[in-house]
Parts: C-alpha cells; sequence; structure tokens
C-alpha cells in the first residue's frame, strides 16, 4: 500500500516540480565503495576496457595441459608400477610429465617476452640452427637411437628431439620467406623453388632418422604458410598431384611402412602382428561407448595397448571418457585453431605480415597434428609416430607447444597495443 502523506517523486515540491538534489559529498567524504574523494564521486578501481590477453585461448591451453596430465597418469600407472626402468614407481610418469609442463610454461614466460620484430629477424638464423640439430642426431655417438630410430640428443636430465623443434622453426622460416618472396611470388622459379630445395633437405634428414611423421607436418606447414601469403595457385594444383605420388613412392620404398599401411587396412587380418596396436585402440574405443568406463577404468593400458600415454593417448580417452570425453578435446583443439586464425586475421589486418603467418601457420601444425594423431587412434589414417599436442607425455613436445602457444599469445598481445596506440 502507497503511504497517502508522502509525496509521489514527480509532484511538484518547494525546490520545482522534481525533487530536489541531493547535497553533494564535501571533499573529505569517501564511500565503503572506493568512491573518489572529489565530488564527481569516480570509482578508482576500474576494469580495463579491453583485454591485455586472449583469455578464451588461455583457457582453452589450460584445460588441455590438465587433461594431459590427469590422462597421462591414468594411462601409464600400471606400466610404471611394473616397470624397473621407472623403478617400480607408479606415478613416475606423472612426476616427468608435470616437470616438463612446468619447464614449458618457463620457456614459454622467456618466449612471451621477445618481439616479434626479434623473432623474424633471427627467423633464418634458427632454421639453420635446427638443420644443424637434425644432422647432429645422424652422427654415431651423438644421436641417441631407440627402437631403430634415431631421433634424440642426450642432453643430461632430458633428451632433446630435434624433429620437434623443427616444427616450430619450419613455421618461422616458412613465414619469414613468404614475407620477403612478396614481391616476386608469382614467378615460380624465383619464389617456389628455392623453398622447394629447403624442404627437400629437411624431408631427407628426416627420413634419415627416420620421422615420416615429422616430415608430413613441416611440409603442411610450408605449403599452408605459402598458399596462405598468396603464393601462386597453379603451383599448389601441381602439388597436390605430385605429393600423393611423392608419399606412396617412399611407402614402397621402405618396407616397414608398407606393412604399417596394410595392417591399417586391415587390422582384425592379422591382430596379434601388424595389426595388433591398431586393434587394441579400436577395441578402446568400443569400449568408451558414450560416457567410458570412468577414469582409471581403462582395461586396454594394462600391457594391451602399446605407447598409451604417448602415441595412442587419446585410445585410453575414449575408453574412459567416451565419446563425451573425445568431443571435448577435439571442440578444444578446434577452438585453439579457430583463434590463431583469427589472431594471424588480425594481425593482417595491421599489416603485421610476419606475424599473421606465424600465428596462423601455429594453428595448421597443431590443426593437422591433431588431425593425424587422432585418425590414427581412429583407424582412420596409417600410423606416424606423432603424438598429441598438449597431452601426450614427451618433454621436446611439450617444451615446443609451449613456447608456441606463447608465441600464439604474444601475437594477439601486440595486436592489442597497436590497436590502442601503444608501443609494442
Amino acid at each position: 500500500m502507497v503511504s497517502l502523506t508522502r509525496p509521489h517523486p514527480l509532484t511538484p515540491t518547494r525546490g520545482g516540480p522534481y525533487p530536489a538534489k541531493r547535497p553533494a559529498r564535501s571533499a573529505t567524504s569517501v564511500g565503503a565503495r572506493g568512491l573518489h574523494p572529489h565530488t564527481s564521486s569516480v570509482r578508482t578501481r576500474i576494469r580495463p576496457s579491453i583485454a591485455q590477453f586472449d583469455e578464451l585461448l588461455i583457457w582453452v591451453l589450460t584445460g588441455l595441459l590438465a587433461l594431459g596430465l590427469v590422462m597421462v597418469y591414468s594411462s601409464s600407472i600400471a606400466t610404471a608400477e611394473a616397470n624397473q626402468f621407472t623403478g617400480y614407481q607408479p606415478s613416475y610418469y606423472l612426476f616427468r610429465h608435470g616437470m616438463y609442463i612446468a619447464i614449458g610454461l618457463i620457456a614459454a614466460l622467456f618466449a612471451f617476452q621477445v618481439p616479434f620484430q626479434n623473432w623474424q629477424r633471427y627467423a633464418p638464423h634458427l632454421f639453420m640452427f635446427g638443420v644443424l640439430l637434425l644432422v647432429l642426431v645422424l652422427v654415431p655417438g651423438i644421436g641417441r637411437e631407440v627402437n631403430h630410430s634415431r631421433r634424440w640428443l642426450p642432453l643430461f636430465i632430458i633428451n632433446l628431439q630435434p624433429s620437434e623443434l623443427m616444427k616450430l622453426l619450419a613455421v618461422l622460416y616458412a613465414a619469414d620467406y613468404t614475407v620477403r618472396k612478396g614481391k616476386i611470388k608469382h614467378l615460380f622459379i624465383k619464389a617456389f623453388v628455392p623453398m622447394l630445395v629447403v624442404m627437400a633437405l629437411i624431408g631427407s634428414l628426416l627420413l634419415l632418422e627416420p620421422d615420416m611423421g615429422a616430415l608430413v607436418v613441416i611440409c603442411a606447414i610450408a605449403l599452408a604458410t605459402l598458399w596462405l601469403g598468396g603464393f601462386n595457385l597453379a603451383v599448389f594444383a601441381g602439388l597436390i598431384v605430385s605429393l600423393p605420388m611423392l608419399f606412396a613412392a617412399m611407402t614402397i620404398y621402405a618396407p616397414y611402412r608398407m606393412q604399417r599401411v596394410i595392417g591399417f587396412m586391415d587390422p582384425w587380418a592379422d591382430p596379434f602382428g601388424k595389426g595388433y596396436q591398431l586393434s587394441h585402440a579400436l577395441i578402446a574405443f568400443g569400449r568408451g561407448e558414450w560416457f567410458g568406463v570412468g577414469l582409471g577404468g581403462s582395461v586396454e593400458k594394462l600391457f594391451y595397448l602399446p605407447e598409451a600415454h604417448t602415441d595412442f593417448l587419446m585410445a585410453v580417452i575414449a575408453e574412459e571418457l567416451g565419446l563425451v570425453g573425445v568431443t571435448a578435446v577435439i571442440l578444444l583443439f578446434a577452438l585453439l585453431v579457430v583463434r590463431a586464425f583469427q589472431i594471424g586475421r588480425k594481425a593482417a589486418f595491421l599489416d603485421r605480415n610476419f606475424s599473421a603467418l606465424v600465428a596462423q601457420g601455429i594453428g595448421v601444425w597443431i590443426g593437422v597434428q591433431a588431425m593425424i594423431n587422432i585418425g590414427v587412434n581412429m583407424g582412420v589414417l596409417p600410423t606416424k609416430g606423432l603424438t598429441l599436442p598438449f597431452l601426450s607425455f614427451g618433454g621436446s613436445g611439450m617444451l615446443v607447444n609451449c613456447v608456441a602457444a606463447a608465441m600464439l599469445l604474444r601475437v594477439d598481445y601486440e595486436n592489442r597495443r597497436i590497436a590502442r596506440g601503444q608501443p609494442v
């Protein structure tokens, strides 16, 4: 009920047709909510209108790292507990993976501080350094051989895998090369052939290790960067025809690659031989169904599925978390790739071509590698030996992935500062 004795706010009063204004605060009065002591009563704690960082991208990266830490522990606990090499410690891989994440985040923090003009300046030198590492890993007595592959350089407490580092360096070099050749990008001999020679050199070194998976990813990075940079489309039309023929020839030339293809086509024809790994990965996907058997409940990780915490981590995720878990992982990678291309597009609008190509090159790299790994686990692609970025166990991969994420955040950070007219 409205009181009849209290005047309505819009009824005329002694001060006019509207209620009288409240007296202004004195210069010494300060409100409890942090008001400014002046009469304008301006708040002192105001959040900036434009964020300094891409919060969505940070949350996506945090989600991938956290999920990877949990699933690496879940997929490796049985293997670590029964292995003399690990000292029969069930948390062996958990501690090491956590250490790799910590090292990767520290390296990412330092990489984020580097302005992108410095990355562009030293891109060719860094690429040559990566080539030198690829050569050193093939030298007997220097490179370490595991499972008939010479891919690692022993560095005290960790083993560096140069092919992982070369993925990031290929992104930088391809972006710098595309920017430098921008005026002659329509000329096949002067623009495309030098890049083709460089990629042939890198491909030869990677095939000597051998590391076919890294070669596929680096080729995808280089070609995508050239295409995004506006190179002649007729060149890529020829590559679409020639590259599958080249990979087919390399597969036929190497008997072990041919065996992988045969096992991939029909893993149930030899489930205890060529198709052993893939058949157990498919069993893991089948057991997971919609919601999985529960975290830690995987059976395939109990000495049935080889490399459960590295190459075939996605199969364990499918078994324990089901279709829901697999979909969540795919969505996280999709968000990361989309944000990488959006950041690159914004950099291109600001005439920062090198930064734009690096951001989109990182998106291509992470997207292609994740797609290949998931495809291998699901049986739609032959086994390549590629890990799942940000999730799988591995020191070199985690270090390089974290640095790449920091560089992506740096591109976005510089975009925001330039848009506000601030120096970078």
